[in-house]
């Protein structure tokens, strides 16, 4: 019997907010991992202790609210940039996103609630379980926002090498499946007894993730070096036009420095006109280039569509690519019934007409000079890892352009960097990363920064670019397997629970 069931109804509840708002402590720019261990334990217990299903359901709803809460506090930010029209919308921003992602956590955890007739473990079991469904499905319905995944805890440890034989929601599972069994140690009869089988799944699962991160190959650098372009625009300024100026000379001039890397990326949006007017900014980049090839973040229109799209610029500066985002941030760069709701005065936050951006037709492939095959990545698509495994064949190197200026300056860029990393250690391939603000990034193929700018400083990184590893099992399976696996554990797990009644 858990002690829980001794405190009161609204003390239980307290608690199990306070628990996911510790819980996010695992996530950048933190990194303490053992915070949110210790919470998901601490949970258990209390969900034990829920006389009702709905009860059970509201227990997860609170701790995950808590934990969003915490975990996306960095949403207030970009109603912050034009405070006078937006700044009114961020409490109901960050409530509605932190409540309306905790209603998956509610769902398994009513899901997963079988009364009080069955071992504490055994229902732990089914709660992992169900909460691992729950997080992929985070991934996916209604266009799939994986932000702080749990996973996520791991990007600075060994164990984030997992990620590349069973991604991140598999490895979301397996933390869950290892940790939550702790916790209903501390409701069960015989608590050294019950300690015995989660110990050993524990010493398992962290000698496994320990060799398998000694055992991975090696990285080699190649003899390809990237200029990383970061002109540090703060948003309220970006588009200013007393400083929009200001910043592109900068990147002008970082282009133009010596020694000529063989490739240079700008950050998204980086030029100060449309792609149809911008011909004289084209040419001075290209000028600055002296030869070498060119990835610049722009906007562009046709007809009555804008995109927010990459282009590869020849030595003319004339555009010979363009990939258009094809996952576009809702609410921030579009806003579903925009054009409905554009006649009230309401649109995405970096969108300028009704409906806001239009996607692009997918991910693709573009060519980058000698480098080979890049994957482009505009801002938010590198937090999806379905997109990088479904990339049209195996990219030489991931190209992520972003403007983090929008997340601020506490734990958005951080936890958007922490992503990339896990995007390259999943697929094995080395992500190169050019952000407004910051932090621009070289990432191997095992998720380490090896050159990087700090944020809020302008400048410039020349980074050598690593090979790629072989492919993955994670790039080769996809999440396909986790889920069927997920889903048959789910149901073996409740039939036996049920026999065991």
């Amino acid at each position: 019997m858990s002690p829980a069931t001794r405190w009161p109804a609204w003390l239980r509840f307290a608690c199990a907010f306070g628990l996911g708002v510790v819980a996010a402590f695992g996530l950048a720019p933190f990194g303490y991992w053992a915070a949110t261990a210790v919470s998901l334990i601490l949970i258990v217990p209390l969900y034990l202790s829920s006389e009702t299903r709905a009860r059970a359901a509201w227990m997860g709803w609170l701790f995950a609210t808590g934990y969003f809460a915490h975990a996306l506090s960095w949403i207030i930010e970009p109603f912050q940039v034009d405070a006078q029209r937006h700044a009114w919308m961020a409490p109901f921003a960050l409530a509605f996103m932190s409540g309306g992602l905790a209603l998956f956590w509610a769902a398994a955890f009513g899901l997963a609630y079988r009364g009080t007739g069955v071992h504490p473990v055994r229902r732990s079991v089914v709660l992992a379980l169900c909460v691992a469904l729950a997080e992929f499905a985070r991934g996916y319905v209604l266009t799939g926002f994986p932000w702080a995944g749990i996973a996520q805890i791991w990007v600075d440890t060994p164990v984030a090498q997992l990620l590349s034989l069973v991604g991140p929601y598999g490895l979301g599972a397996l933390t869950l499946l290892v940790v939550l069994p702790l916790g209903a140690v501390w409701a069960a009869d015989h608590r050294l007894r019950s300690a015995v089988a989660p110990a050993i799944v524990v010493a398992a699962f962290s000698l496994a993730s320990w060799t398998y991160a000694a055992t991975r190959p090696s990285v080699s650098e190649t003899d390809k070096t990237v200029r990383l372009i970061q002109p540090n625009a703060p948003q309220h300024q970006k588009w200013d036009p007393a400083f929009a100026p200001l910043f592109f000379a900068r990147q002008v001039e970082f282009t133009a420095a010596e020694p000529r890397p063989d490739l240079i990326v700008w950050p998204e949006t980086s030029v100060p006109a449309w792609l149809g007017s911008a011909q004289p900014y084209l040419q001075a980049i290209a000028a600055a280039a002296q030869g070498s090839p060119v990835f610049v973040g722009i906007q562009r229109g046709d007809g009555p569509r804008i995109y927010n799209s990459l282009i590869y610029l020849d030595e003319r500066g004339v555009p010979a690519g363009l990939y258009d985002k094809h996952h576009l941030v809702p609410f921030g760069e579009y806003i579903p019934l925009g054009d409905l709701l554009g006649r009230f005065g309401i649109s995405g936050l970096a969108a300028t007409t009704g409906s806001g951006f239009s996607a692009g037709p997918g991910p693709r492939l573009m060519q980058a000079g000698t480098i080979g095959a890049v994957l482009p990545l505009i801002c938010y698509e590198a937090i999806f890892p379905q997109i990088t495994a479904n990339a049209p064949a195996r990219p030489a190197l991931f190209l992520q352009v972003t403007n983090d200026a929008w997340f601020g300056t506490k734990s958005g860029p951080f936890q958007h960097l922490a992503q990339a990393r896990m995007r390259a250690i999943e697929q094995g391939v080395p992500l190169a990363r050019a952000a407004n603000t910051g932090v621009s990034a070289m990432i191997d193929p095992l998720g380490e920064v090896t050159e990087a700018l700090p944020l809020g400083q302008a400048g410039y990184v020349d980074a050598r670019i690593p090979a790629p590893l072989m492919p993955t099992l994670y790039s080769r399976m996809g999440d396909v397997p986790v889920l069927l696996i997920l889903s048959i554990l789910l149901l073996l797990a409740r039939n036996v629970l049920s026999r065991k009644r």
